[in-house]
């Protein structure tokens, strides 16, 4: 069962999608997760369609979105700033917790990518979430960025940051820039993005990914439980951003590197981490609650 919703963040309305198990009974009372999508991407046809629709089939009511100014969302398009994408998620738990279908103390937040390092600042700031699934995420702008943009590469980044910087100081508004100037992609992976993600984005954005650290605070977490997927072979996010996060985080937290995937481990045939997801899910935050 799935059912198009909306609500608002900060007065912008937000696009989503409700979906409970095909044998939910009124009257239950049901675990949920808020699926959070990548980099200006889309809740549809994406890495967090396939999250939202496995969780379903566990049993699970799954909550997935456009953050504002992408997909179906209100706000300005190419426009995503770090934090109101927390505020978003934050805003996305408390239209939850009210529906009558839903646990409103068994909610957790998955995301991925982009998505994952907002998952993992809002379930530190909020308390609310009761579990927290990072999928190829990342916690610290700058050196993620560092290690997307090697060598030469870095300088170029840079000069664009800052004359992006001195065009606005000038102008009073960001330059657009083309989404993989900002996070390079190989073209063989460009196959898993949504159809609706966007290929241009103010470079205001870039600077708000620099700046967003959400390994600072990531023990606050604890002890609420937290996963850490990151594919081993991860050419888009650094597999360093995970493992450095595993390590700020507190107990009780698990951290798993899958060898032979890249940036997006749940495409393709491979069950594997499925498998992991069910698995944690299960000791932590089983459908039977």
């Amino acid at each position: 069962m799935e059912t198009p919703v909306t609500f608002l963040s900060d007065g912008i309305e937000l696009a989503g999608d409700l979906h409970l198990p095909d044998n939910y009974q009124p009257g239950q009372k049901l675990p949920a997760f808020i699926i959070l999508h990548g980099f200006i991407g889309s809740k549809d046809s994406s890495h967090s369609e396939l999250i939202a629709r496995m969780m379903t089939e566990w049993g699970y009511a799954t909550l997935r979105f456009d953050f504002r100014g992408c997909g179906m969302s209100g706000g300005k398009r190419g426009y995503v700033l770090c934090h109101d994408q927390v505020s978003d998620t934050k805003n996305a738990l408390n239209w939850l917790v009210q529906r009558p279908e839903i646990d409103p103390e068994r909610i957790g937040v998955i995301g991925h990518s982009f998505g994952a390092a907002v998952a993992c600042y809002a379930g530190a700031i909020d308390q609310r979430f009761a579990a927290i699934i990072s999928s190829c995420g990342w916690g610290h702008g700058e050196r993620k960025f560092r290690g997307q943009h090697p060598g030469e590469m870095w300088d170029k980044f840079t000069t664009m940051l800052a004359n992006a910087r001195a065009e606005k100081e000038r102008t009073g508004v960001a330059p657009i820039v083309p989404r993989f100037d900002v996070v390079p992609m190989a073209e063989h992976l460009r196959k898993n993005l949504s159809p609706k993600a966007q290929m241009e984005v103010s470079a205001d954005t870039a600077q708000s990914m620099y700046d967003f650290k959400a390994e600072e605070i990531i023990h606050w977490v604890s002890p609420r439980p937290i996963l850490f997927l990151h594919g081993a072979d991860d050419t888009v996010t650094p597999t360093e951003q995970s493992i450095r996060m595993w390590e700020l985080a507190g107990q009780p937290k698990d951290l798993v590197l899958i060898t032979g995937t890249d940036h997006f481990p749940l495409a393709g045939n491979d069950s594997r981490t499925r498998d992991i997801i069910k698995g944690w899910l299960d000791k932590y935050l089983p459908v039977s609650g």
